[in-house]
Order: C-alpha cells, then structure tokens, then sequence
C-alpha cells in the first residue's frame, strides 16, 4: 500500500498484477490499483479531474489527464471516504504511476491531491546481479 496526504486529503493506493489479463509472450502486463480518498479536512471537496504519469522499465512515459475518476466527479464530506478501482496495462514486466487529484472546495478554492508514486511490479521481472 501507498499514501501520500495532502491538504488532509489522503489518498492510499493499492496495486496488484492482473495474471489472467497478462500476455508475457505478446509483451502485454496489466495491473489493476485500488484508490481510496479520505477527506479528513473540515471542508466538503469535490474530485474535478485526474492526472496520471506512467512509466515503464523502459523509461517510456505516458500522461493521462481526464474529468473526475470512473466516470463520477465524486463530492467527499468531512471524514467521507471514495474508493474505486481501475488498471492500466505496460508493455513491460514493471514500472510505476504516479499523479494528482484536482479537488475543489466549496469555496471554489483549486488545488492538487498529490496521489503517491507506487510501483507495478509483476512475477515476470528479470533481475540481474553484478
């Protein structure tokens, strides 16, 4: 598990290896990562857009920036807690993710909730000694 908190925002992710979805031969790998946000400030937020770095082994990055998360915009309340899962797939056996969340308060105050960086790790990792 990873969590970063900002803004008493904490975002705690979770990822694991999708085997069954995986095609090691074909170059393909798919993860799936299980987010959860837990307001902890006093102010309702509500989640406008996502923002997301993917790395691979290789070094290869890839951006993806859209509206809110799943398909929902959700609206947290003090102590109010949005989970959800989604995947992404690499053509390598590892890298990482990392990003943001752009939340808005009540107030229309903008600001970014880091998401931590975490790695993708699958059982197809190489490791070489020296």
């Amino acid at each position: 598990m990873y969590s970063k908190t900002t803004k008493k925002i904490n975002i705690t992710v979770n990822p694991y290896f999708l085997e069954d979805q995986s095609e090691p031969e074909d170059q393909h790998y798919v993860w799936a990562y299980q987010v959860t946000i837990d307001n902890q400030s006093k102010e309702k937020v509500q989640l406008k857009k996502r923002y997301w770095k993917i790395i691979d082994s290789n070094g290869i990055e890839q951006e993806v920036r859209g509206e809110g998360v799943v398909g929902e915009q959700p609206i947290l309340n003090p102590g109010e807690k949005f989970e959800y899962t989604s995947g992404t797939p690499l053509s390598t056996p590892s890298g990482f993710m990392e990003g943001y969340y752009e939340m808005e308060t009540l107030k229309g105050n903008i600001f970014e909730a880091e998401i931590p960086q975490f790695s993708l790790d699958s059982p197809f990792i190489i490791s070489q000694l020296n």
